[in-house]
């Protein structure tokens, strides 16, 4: 798996867990490397995925358009 797919692999479950925590335990990772992985991937792409505080993890305007995007591609793409 690329580097790429295994960061949007990482952003999925933060966005489905609205946790880094639980994501983290889902991804059998811990929480500093899962942070430093959607922090990268954030900046490659130039845009901010989440908002984070102490209330818990919520997706800004551009985090839904990727999961969006992300699970549309999926669905279209043929499996083998």
């Amino acid at each position: 798996m690329d580097l790429e797919m295994r960061r949007v692999r990482y952003f999925v479950a933060v966005a489905e867990e609205c946790s880094f925590v639980r994501a983290a335990s889902r991804l059998y990772m811990t929480q500093p490397a899962l942070s430093r992985q959607i922090r990268a991937l954030e900046e490659d792409l130039g845009v901010v995925l989440f908002l984070r505080d102490r209330q818990g993890t919520v997706l800004t305007r551009a985090g839904h358009q990727l999961l969006e995007d992300y699970r549309t591609k999926m669905n279209s793409t043929p499996r083998p």
